[in-house]
């Protein structure tokens, strides 16, 4: 399993920067985002960090100067640049951090045949953080790019068109529903221990909200109407201007990573914040689904786009689950610190990595953030 999720994913992530130029891997358009050059380099010392430094013998960092450059919120492990002044890293070059993944991989090689069952765990954890930091690559050099007057295209060839199902509401009888990852597979820590969790009787919708749900949304003055809105949402409305979603344009056209095409009414709507995502479902009479309702309910007969198009908030703010323990040392650092302030995403989007998604899987966004591929599934 390790070597060939391992080659894999090394491999997937420089396809995914091959398109890019060595000006476009430069950017960062934003402080909660980073530039696709970082994203290579940070990878890359998580392996060189936490697995090749401690496991293998003899080996000797690439660069010494350098973990400093990519240490991304590891208290534990030393000091770290500033996160909003990444794009300021022109040093090292593209070419070196490329080199910099070819010498990690070499290592890496070098260890597996020898490696125990914690250290192959290890190179697996690192597997699939490198597979959310190939979603995080995507959403931002989009962002990036959205701020190019040019809205140069990541992909040029069109998208697929979507066909969604007729809305309809599939209904969940309730009761004690098991919740979290069992069994073999992989999960993140976040993800258990498995619980019961009490749900009374819901209906949830088969389908994501489409970009024609929402223009309607529009067109009613849902971005006029303060009774739609939590009051901190309704004060980033004010504040930002925002009346529609984050990457629709004046002209009606959409920009998205294949460019600025025009708006697909049947295509699910995305880049939303929490707080246009909950105006959104009281304007159509109903309601977001707490995390533990989209868990028990991904399973029904019709449910669809539950991780192929867009992640779905939830009502439920990103708290640990009964039992939650962090793991000893920096591995600890992953989830546990984050569970305050946020809300928790369910499924994946059309930027997630083949197999990376799972039913249990919980992404967690402030509630504030727009420029990832976030979407909606309305409950009642």
């Amino acid at each position: 399993m390790p070597t060939d999720l391992l080659r894999a994913t090394r491999a997937h992530t420089l396809a995914l920067a091959a398109p890019l130029s060595d000006e476009d891997a430069q950017l960062q358009s934003m402080p909660d985002a980073s530039p696709a050059k970082w994203h290579l380099a940070h990878t890359t010392w998580f392996f060189e960090t936490l697995v090749l430094a401690p496991h293998l013998r003899g080996y000797r960092l690439f660069d010494e100067r350098w973990p400093p450059l990519f240490n991304s919120y590891y208290e534990s492990l030393g000091p770290r640049h500033a996160r909003p002044q990444r794009g300021l890293l022109s040093r090292p070059s593209l070419a070196e951090v490329k080199a910099y993944r070819q010498h990690v991989d070499a290592a890496l090689a070098d260890l597996l045949p020898t490696a125990d069952a914690a250290t192959l765990a290890l190179i697996e954890l690192g597997c699939h953080h490198e597979q959310q930091h190939q979603e995080l690559l995507l959403t931002d050099i989009l962002h990036a790019f959205s701020c190019n007057p040019l809205l140069p295209a990541y992909e040029a060839s069109p998208p697929a068109p979507v066909q969604p199902a007729a809305q309809a509401w599939l209904r969940h009888e309730g009761g004690i529903a098991d919740i979290g990852h069992g069994g073999p597979g992989f999960a993140f820590d976040n993800e258990g221990p498995r619980h019961p969790a009490l749900l009374a009787p819901f209906e949830i919708s088969n389908r994501l909200v489409t970009c024609g749900d929402f223009a309607d949304f529009i067109e009613a003055g849902g971005y006029r109407e303060p009774l739609l809105w939590l009051s901190d949402g309704w004060a980033l409305v004010q504040a930002q201007g925002w009346q529609r979603p984050a990457y629709w344009l004046d002209d009606g056209r959409v920009f998205g990573l294949h460019g600025a095409r025009a708006m697909d009414p049947n295509a699910p709507v995305m880049q939303l914040s929490f707080y246009e995502a909950c105006a959104f479902a009281e304007w159509a009479g109903a309601r977001l689904p707490t995390e533990f309702e989209w868990e028990a309910a991904c399973g029904l007969p019709g449910f669809a786009q539950a991780a192929d198009q867009a992640w779905q908030w939830t009502r439920s703010s990103y708290e640990p689950y009964p039992g939650f323990k962090t793991a000893a040392g920096a591995v600890g650092e992953y989830n546990g610190k984050f569970m305050v302030g946020q809300q928790v995403l369910r499924g994946g989007s059309l930027a997630t990595p083949a197999g990376h998604a799972r039913p249990s899987y919980r992404n967690f966004f402030p509630p504030a953030a727009r420029w990832q591929f976030s979407g909606v599934r309305l409950a009642r």
